[in-house]
C-alpha cells in the first residue's frame, strides 16, 4: 500500500467518524422527500446573514438570495465550457425583466421595455416605478451595493426615469463599458417597492429591516424558510414571468460547519450537492464514481495577505515587501489549496508586460532580503501582530495562516493567529477594516483589471481591507473604470496601475482561486461570477 493510498484511507475513515458522530440530528431534519424528483439538498459551510444584499454587513453567501428570488432588468448568458461544465457568460446580456432595450442616438441613455406579464411574487404587475424605487434604494443606502452601482456609472435617483409604467429610463452619466453588464449582477435587484413602502418608516426609509428577513421579488423562487445557522429552503415560483419555469420544485441549503460532514453527506447520496467545497475534498472525490465535481477558476480573484496600513509597522511599504518576502508561497499553494488554482507569485520583472489580471507578482520566498527589507524600515528585532482568519474558511485559511506564522517568525515578526467567527468577518474585514494583518480574497464581478483595481485598492472601497491609498491609483482607477479597451491610452495606463501596486504591495497575492462543487444525480450547475448558488437550472440527472 503506497502512503498516498493509506493517506487517503485514513481521510475517508477519519469522514465515517464524524459522520456517526455528528450525522444523526442532521439526518432527522432532512426533509423526507429528499430523494425525490422535484427537490435537491445542498450544504454549504457558510452562514447566509440576511435576505437583503443591500443590508450593511450582508455577506457573500447571502447574495444569492437576490439571484434566486429577485430579478434584474438584464442577466448574462450561459456557455459550456472546455470540460462540459456549464458557465455564465459575460459577453452575452439576455432579458429578464426588461423584454428589449436601446441606446440614445448620443448614447447618454437606455431605455428598457418592461414585460408586460411580468409580475411579482404576490401577483401584482413589474412596474417601472418598482425599478425607480430598486435603484434609488440602490444608490442611496450606502456602502456596497451603492458603491457597486457606482461602477456602472449609476450614481444618483435622478438618473433613474419613469416614462410609462412599461418603460424605465436610465440616463448616463458618461459612456461606460461597465453600465449595461453592471445592470445584471445581483445588486441591481427588482423589490416589490408596493410591499416595500407599507414597511418603511421615517427612520428606516428603504425598509431595510423588514427585506432583512421578508423578500419582496418576482424571481425564480420564494424563501419558504430561513433559519441563520441552520438551512434555508427555496420553494418554486411556479408563476415565474423572468424565464423558464425551474425543473426542481423545492432545494434544501444546509448550513453544516464541519468540512467531514459535508463530505460524508455527498458520499453517501444523503444530499445531492456540496457547494464551495475544500480544495482537498475536491481532489479526491473527483476520483470516485458517481460523483462530478466541477473545478471552475474564479475570474478576476485572487486570495491574498493583507496588511492593514493604520497598523503603524505596515504603514512603511518596505515591511509589507518584507512580509511578502517572507511568505512560503509553495508550501501555502499545496497545503491550503492543493495545487488547485493558479500560483500568484514569482513573476519575472517588476513591470507588467501586458495587462492581463490576474498575473503573477514579482515576489518569492527571500528570507534574507525579507531581514535586510525589515532592517532599513528600523524593524530588525521585528514586531508582534495579529494574524486574523475566518472561521467560515479555515479550509484555506488555517493552514495558509500556519505556514505564514512559521516563516513571520524567522525574520522577527510574531504573528499570533485570531479566529474570527464567520458571521462577523465582513464587518471586522471589510466594513470596520480593524485587522492588523489577515487573509481575504476579491474576486472582481466585471472582467476587467480596472474593476479590481476600483474596489480593491481605492481609499474607502469594501474590499481595500488594507486601508491603502495612493493618489496615482485613484486617479488612473477613475480614468481607465469607463474607458474603452481598445482606447490606445488604456493599456499604458493600466500596466502603470499594477507597477504601483506591485511596489506598495498592500495585498500580497498568493494565488487565483477556484470554485469547487460537487454533485451526485444532480445537472444544471452552472458557475457565476459572484460564487454563490444558482439554482435556478438544477435538475436531477
Amino acid at each position: 500500500m503506497t502512503l498516498q493510498t493509506s493517506r487517503r484511507n485514513f481521510l475517508k475513515a477519519g469522514s465515517a467518524t464524524a459522520l456517526s458522530a455528528a450525522m444523526l440530528p442532521f439526518l432527522k431534519v432532512l426533509p423526507a422527500d429528499a430523494a425525490g424528483t422535484d427537490v435537491i439538498v445542498a450544504v454549504t459551510g457558510q452562514t447566509i446573514n440576511s435576505l437583503d444584499i443591500h443590508r450593511t454587513g450582508t455577506n457573500r453567501p447571502s447574495y444569492q438570495v437576490a439571484v434566486n428570488v429577485y430579478d434584474r432588468l438584464v442577466s448574462f448568458g450561459t456557455k459550456t465550457l472546455e470540460d462540459g461544465s456549464l458557465s455564465y457568460d459575460y459577453s452575452v446580456i439576455e432579458p429578464e425583466v426588461a423584454e428589449s432595450w436601446e441606446f440614445a442616438d448620443d448614447g447618454m441613455a437606455i431605455v428598457f421595455k418592461l414585460r408586460p406579464e411580468g409580475k411579482f411574487h404576490d401577483g401584482s404587475p413589474i412596474t417601472a416605478d418598482d425599478v425607480k424605487w430598486s435603484f434609488d434604494r440602490a444608490v442611496s443606502v450606502g456602502g456596497f451595493p451603492t458603491v457597486q452601482m457606482k461602477a456602472g456609472s449609476l450614481e444618483k435617483p435622478d438618473q433613474f426615469e419613469v416614462v410609462d409604467d412599461l418603460t424605465f429610463k436610465v440616463n448616463l452619466l458618461r459612456k461606460s463599458k461597465l453600465t449595461l453588464p453592471d445592470l445584471a449582477v445581483p445588486v441591481p435587484m427588482i423589490i416589490n417597492s408596493k410591499i416595500a413602502k407599507q414597511h418603511a418608516t421615517d427612520e428606516d426609509p428603504w425598509a431595510m429591516e423588514y427585506l432583512h428577513k421578508t423578500p419582496a421579488g418576482s424571481g425564480a423562487f420564494k424563501v419558504a424558510a430561513w433559519k441563520p445557522g441552520e438551512q434555508l429552503v427555496y420553494e418554486r415560483n411556479d408563476d415565474w414571468t423572468s424565464g423558464p419555469v425551474p425543473a426542481i420544485k423545492r432545494v434544501v441549503l444546509r448550513e453544516v460547519p464541519s468540512q467531514a460532514t459535508r463530505r460524508a453527506l455527498l458520499e453517501r447520496g444523503d444530499v445531492q450537492m456540496s457547494f464551495n467545497m475544500p480544495n482537498k475534498d475536491a481532489k479526491e472525490l473527483s476520483e470516485i464514481d458517481g460523483l462530478t465535481v466541477n473545478t471552475t477558476p474564479i475570474e478576476n480573484a485572487i486570495y491574498c495577505l493583507c496588511p492593514n496600513l493604520s497598523f503603524e509597522p505596515f504603514k512603511d511599504k518596505r515591511v509589507r515587501q518584507a512580509v511578502a518576502f517572507a511568505v512560503p508561497y509553495e508550501e501555502v499553494f499545496q497545503a491550503a489549496a492543493y495545487g488547485r488554482g493558479a500560483p500568484m507569485w514569482g513573476g519575472a520583472s517588476t513591470t507588467p508586460e501586458d495587462i492581463a489580471w490576474p498575473q503573477k507578482f514579482p515576489y518569492g520566498t527571500d528570507l534574507e532580503k525579507a531581514k535586510a527589507l525589515l532592517e532599513e524600515a528600523g524593524y530588525g528585532e521585528g514586531f508582534e501582530v495579529p494574524l486574523s482568519i475566518s472561521l467560515s474558511q479555515v479550509d484555506w485559511m488555517e493552514p495558509a495562516a500556519l505556514l505564514i506564522q512559521e516563516n513571520l517568525a524567522k525574520i522577527g515578526i510574531k504573528a499570533t493567529i485570531e479566529k474570527i467567527p464567520g458571521a462577523n468577518w465582513r464587518t471586522a474585514s471589510l466594513v470596520e477594516k480593524r485587522l492588523p494583518l489577515h487573509l481575504e480574497t476579491f474576486g472582481g464581478w466585471l472582467n476587467y483589471p480596472c474593476y479590481y483595481f476600483f474596489w480593491a485598492y481605492l481609499d474607502g472601497h469594501l474590499f481595500n481591507s488594507s486601508n491603502y491609498r495612493n493618489e496615482e491609483i485613484e486617479t488612473l482607477t477613475g480614468e481607465t473604470l469607463h474607458m474603452s479597451v481598445e482606447d490606445p491610452d488604456y493599456a499604458p495606463k493600466i500596466k502603470r496601475m499594477i507597477e504601483i501596486v506591485w511596489d506598495e504591495v498592500p495585498r500580497i497575492a498568493l494565488w487565483q482561486p477556484a470554485l469547487n462543487v460537487g454533485t451526485s444525480k444532480v445537472e444544471g450547475y452552472e458557475y457565476w461570477f459572484h460564487r454563490q448558488l444558482d439554482v435556478r437550472g438544477l435538475k436531477k440527472a
